[in-house]
């Protein structure tokens, strides 16, 4: 265990991604850049109303993998890519605590899956590191910012130099896309308001600035504040949300902060076609409207790579890294936000120093 630093800046040093838009962060990112859709459909799931559903699948990967092996591999290609910088010159990291992400109890979704996960994605891996321990957070959409919270708490407590942060999901079971279906949450011609099925995984590699420091590994990236809570009115019930949950995350991030760097300039979050996430970020944009340099400044990426549930937090890590270095982005601070089916809403501030805009 290493000494106390509490108020150590937490830095990104590696990032990577797998989405239906590319086997890596840059072919991802441009697309999203872009605005290029992964959209097809289906090559042979129907709708109820007899159409093809329509997904966004990762055309590079096995078809042939089940379920849990088909998250391992897209989790693995990924964070190799996180990992390069450290493991790009032949070093092997050695028991490298890492935090992943996964989707949430729904049909489709082996029971088993965390612990065939779990060995498949440390197989993959073995060459590059040793993962130890590994831990999985089965919540959906708001696991990977769940995860980013708890590494970011460790690394700022000095309880941790390094750790790999991650989540991965894919809704391609065929059980999966027809409880989607019955649901009316699968976007088609007769339902405008679903969304599109996705897949892909994210991760991020983090460090305290002194491990970076010694090991002349580049910030690229840093994160600011991170914070989980709870929504207690949630989609599918007869409930209304306004919003209070992740209201209440984005509040505790900015909070969090010197009231200098309690600006957002951009907002990069899973709003997915869905009226309810559309409504929870309009009521959180009104409560907290005083820190937006302009609250219309947002990217919902389900609109390129479809809904990528828990792989969402560490995707959007990945695009703000990619624009602030890029020189595209609006300024140093992103929000990020997520929010998962059962409750959990998570919300993070990264800054990335911008880079001048190419003319």
């Amino acid at each position: 265990m290493t000494a106390k630093r509490e108020h150590d800046s937490v830095c990104i040093v590696g990032i990577g991604a797998c989405t239906a838009l590319g086997a890596d962060l840059p072919a991802s990112a441009a697309a999203v850049r872009a605005a290029i859709s992964g959209f097809a459909d289906h090559p042979y799931m129907i709708d109820k109303a007899g159409d093809p559903m329509v997904v966004a699948r990762a055309l590079f990967v096995p078809e042939d993998l089940t379920a849990a092996n088909r998250l391992a591999h897209i989790a693995a290609e990924a964070a190799k890519e996180a990992l390069a910088p450290f493991t790009g010159s032949g070093k092997r990291l050695q028991k490298l605590p890492t935090v992943v992400g996964l989707p949430p109890d729904r049909p489709g979704r082996n029971g088993g899956l965390e612990g065939v996960f779990t060995q498949r994605f440390q197989a993959e891996l073995t060459e590059v590191a040793q993962l130890a321990p590994l831990r999985t957070l089965s919540s959906g959409h708001a696991a990977g910012i769940d995860a980013l919270a708890q590494a970011w708490r460790m690394i700022r407590s000095g309880d941790l130099d390094l750790c790999l942060v991650g989540g991965v999901d894919s809704y391609h079971e065929p059980e999966t896309l027809e409880w989607l279906d019955e649901l009316e949450q699968l976007h088609s011609d007769a339902n405008k308001w679903g969304f599109i099925p996705g897949e892909g995984a994210g991760f991020v590699l983090l460090s305290s600035s002194q491990f970076a420091q010694q090991n002349k590994l580049e910030p690229l990236g840093y994160v600011l504040a991170a914070a989980v809570t709870r929504e207690k009115n949630l989609i599918k019930t007869d409930t209304v949300c306004v919003g209070e949950g992740l209201s209440e995350a984005v509040a505790q991030v900015l909070q969090l902060l010197p009231s200098q760097d309690r600006t957002v300039h951009q907002t990069i979050c899973d709003m997915n076609g869905e009226r309810y996430r559309a409504d929870e970020f309009g009521y959180t944009l009104v409560r907290t409207n005083e820190h937006y340099a302009d609250p219309g400044e947002f990217v919902a990426p389900a609109d390129c790579w479809g809904d990528v549930g828990a792989a969402s937090a560490p995707l959007f890590i990945g695009l703000a890294v990619t624009a602030g270095r890029k020189g595209y982005a609006e300024g140093p601070n992103t929000l990020i936000w997520a929010s998962s089916e059962r409750g959990e809403r998570g919300a993070a501030l990264i800054r990335v120093e911008t880079e001048p805009r190419e003319v």
